[in-house]
């Protein structure tokens, strides 16, 4: 945890704010503060700064809160995601909350099988993930989430809107130019679920304005693909 993060509820004062849940045990276990000492913590959605411990027992922390300083600075990016299996999906929601992705849209593909929009993950605990990406990263802002269970009908009547005026990218291994050269430029990039989109699917990403792109002859899973992407699309 790189950042602490704070919620308003956790405010019992206008700068004074009480820790008793596993951001508390975290503090105790890994940072174990003295009395006086400063921490590093943001508010979510918020500015970042420091908490200066005031108090430490057995069953919270408190903390004098003052916040100086905007978060980093968010990529221009909507990513598209064919929706992973549950397992990865929690990893993918971390790292595309830890680089900076402030636009997912989780989408339905011929690939995606149907249990995956019954998962845990999506009804309960996609902030949780993607809270501990911001920590990671010593963000503050979280990504909005967007599901969409129709593939043709998001891709028709929805994505020209969102893709208007970027540069638009589908990662597809086959029939693909390379990469794009890295450029901090408004992009929508669309990547597939495991095995990758369908034919009929890149065909509608095209028509939509999308161009298929590669980073190479090595064909990698969804939650290397994501970070490998963004790598090499966005300066560092």
């Amino acid at each position: 945890m790189n950042l602490i993060i704070l919620f308003e509820s956790d405010f019992t004062h206008f700068d004074i704010a009480q820790l008793e849940d596993r951001r508390f045990q975290h503090i105790t276990s890994i940072h174990k503060p003295e009395i006086g000492q400063n921490l590093k913590v943001g508010l979510l959605n918020g500015q970042i700064g420091y908490g200066e411990v005031l108090k430490l027992d057995s069953s919270s922390v408190t903390l004098r809160v003052s916040l100086e300083r905007n978060p980093p600075q968010a990529l221009p990016l909507t990513l598209l995601l064919g929706l992973p299996r549950p397992k990865m999906l929690k990893r993918v929601l971390q790292t595309v909350s830890t680089m900076g992705v402030k636009e997912l849209y989780l989408i339905n593909s011929y690939r995606v099988d149907k249990s995956y929009w019954g998962s845990p993950v999506l009804e309960k605990q996609i902030n949780e993930h993607l809270l501990l990406g911001l920590e990671q990263a010593g963000d503050t802002v979280m990504p909005n989430i967007h599901l969409r269970k129709r593939f043709k009908p998001f891709v028709e009547d929805e994505l020209p809107a969102i893709s208007q005026g970027s540069r638009s990218l589908v990662a597809h291994p086959y029939n693909a130019s390379t990469c794009p050269e890295t450029a901090n430029i408004k992009t929508t990039l669309a990547i597939g679920p495991e095995g990758g989109f369908i034919d009929y699917e890149v065909e509608k990403l095209n028509q939509c304005g999308f161009d298929s792109i590669h980073i190479g002859e090595r064909i990698l899973r969804v939650e290397t693909a994501v970070p490998a992407l963004l790598s090499r699309l966005f300066p560092v």
